[in-house]
Formats: structure tokens, sequence, C-alpha cells
């Protein structure tokens, strides 16, 4: 264990100043040296600007809507965007039924059972939807594999 005499502040001051009162050619070169960097950090801290955060921004709302809107127009206005959002889905499920008819093309153009794996495909999500359904009624889960997407599932019948 270290003792204090170690860290004596005093005697380590006294022992500096025996050392530097010593004629010495370079003691006040070196000095001016070692002191140095000392002096630039300092000069550098005390130059530092610092500024105080920024007020905070004024915010005003923009509305999109005309403050005075009845009811009857809040409702034609939300049924047109009902209307807009079911031709976006519209939309977004031709597209996606496109690329599985061509998905299907480039399999049947490779030799694959497409319309099998389809059928093994609906069969899977019919039984994770049931077990799934099974689980959040706390009923027994139906007969067979269900992968919840954790580990891989083998048929027994298999």
């Amino acid at each position: 264990m270290l003792s204090k005499r170690h860290f004596d502040v005093g005697s380590g001051i006294a022992d500096f100043w025996s050392e530097f009162k010593k004629p010495q050619p370079y003691r006040w070169p070196i000095l001016v040296a070692s002191s140095v960097p000392i002096v630039l950090i300092l000069i550098w801290a005390i130059g530092e600007e610092t500024f105080i955060p920024p007020e905070g921004p004024k915010v005003s709302y923009i509305t999109s809507f005309a403050p005075g809107r009845s009811d009857t127009e809040i409702a034609a206005s939300n049924l047109e965007n009902q209307k807009r959002q079911d031709e976006l889905r519209a939309e977004r499920e031709r597209i996606e039924e496109q690329k599985k008819e061509m998905y299907r093309e480039l399999g049947r153009a490779s030799g694959m059972d497409v319309d099998a794996m389809e059928a093994q495909i609906e069969a899977d999500r019919q039984r994770e939807e049931a077990a799934r359904a099974a689980r959040s009624s706390g009923e027994a889960a139906p007969d067979g594999p269900v992968n919840n997407g954790d580990t891989p599932v083998a048929d027994p019948a298999e």
C-alpha cells in the first residue's frame, strides 16, 4: 500500500527548488521550454468563445384547411381522401399481382410446379393463421407443423 510520504507536496516543492537553485547553464531555457505548452493551453482556453444557445424558433402553424369548415365539408373531404386511398391500394394490389404472375411464368419456364407451390404456401398460411388465432384465444394449436419464423419446421409425414 502506498503511504502519504510518497505524495508529500511540500517535500516535492523543496526538492524542485533545491535543484533549480543550483547554477546550471540551461536552467532558464529549460524552464521556459517546459512552461510554453502550459501557457499555450491557457491562452487557447481563455480565448475560447462560448455562445449561449439561440432563442427557440417562433412556431407558426400552417393549415391546409379553411378554419370555418362545416361538418359536411369535412365528411366530403374525408370521403374523397378514402376514395383516393382505395384507388392507391387497388393499384398496389394490381402491381403485386402482376409481379406474382411474372414469377409464375418464370417458374413455369424453369420447369417448376408453380401451382403445387402456391397450394403449399396457401396451406401453410392457413395453418399459421389458425395457430395464431388459437394462441390468441387460448385454444390448443391445430395439428401439423407451424413455422413461426424462429426455426425451420419439417413435416413429420415426410
